[in-house]
């Protein structure tokens, strides 16, 4: 009996460490895409045309919400309509409809007292959940906004290095359940998935990565075999 294999998505009393477990290392790996682009340049907002650029590149950009440093505080751009104007905030919505559909607070609240790194967690999430290439944040003033791009221009890499890389930072610089992020970052990217009682093993083309993990969930190996050349 063949099984069927369940998909990645938000599901109902998934805790925010979940959520960013499932999609964080995507995000990360997007982040990559971007910044093999773009190298050193400085993304200048347009909001009125709703776009951003990076010397000559031009990407149309939704903003996900922005961050206060003075407040330590960030605000969904859902809740800011009458600053973003309707265009720019569609994506925002799509979060907050997330947020309310699950009862997830970091989605359905449009404030939140929190620090800037949590802040690029909630961008990950939305960037990822909502399928955009890549996010940016843009400082002026003590305000740092975030925006969703998407473009063209973004290459996506796909390497069985790369992941083993991505894997590993995310797992290790990020509160999640390394376990639910191995599973959903292999998913996610269309790679095959196999899981054992203490390993898992993502196939990428004829590599292989295989994690090890302790009882507790935590990762003891990982391991890449890459295709002969």
């Amino acid at each position: 009996m063949k099984v069927v294999e369940k998909p990645i998505t938000i599901e109902h009393d998934d805790s925010f460490k979940v959520i960013l477990s499932k999609y964080g290392a995507l995000a990360l790996d997007k982040q990559d895409n971007l910044s093999r682009l773009i190298g050193e340049n400085v993304g200048d907002l347009d909001m009125e045309k709703g776009t951003i650029t990076f010397g000559d590149i031009k990407m149309p950009v939704q903003i996900l919400g922005f961050y206060s440093q003075d407040l330590n505080q960030w605000s969904w751009a859902w809740d800011s309509e009458e600053i973003f104007g309707e265009n720019l905030i569609k994506a925002s919505k799509q979060i907050k409809a997330v947020g309310d559909e699950f009862d997830i607070i970091e989605f359905a609240s449009p404030i939140l007292q929190t620090d800037f790194d949590a802040c690029h967690s909630l961008a990950m999430v939305a960037t990822a959940f909502l399928n955009y290439d890549a996010y940016y944040v843009v400082s002026e003033d003590g305000i740092d906004i975030f925006v969703a791009v998407e473009s063209e221009d973004i290459e996506e890499v796909n390497t069985v290095k790369k992941f083993r890389d991505i894997f590993y930072n995310f797992q290790k610089n990020y509160r999640v359940h390394p376990k639910i992020a191995f599973e959903a970052y292999t998913k996610l990217k269309g790679y095959g998935f196999k899981p054992h009682d203490d390993f898992y093993v993502a196939k990428i083309g004829e590599s292989r990565i295989i994690c090890g993990f302790t009882e507790r969930g935590n990762v003891t190996r990982l391991l890449m075999y890459e295709e002969d050349d």
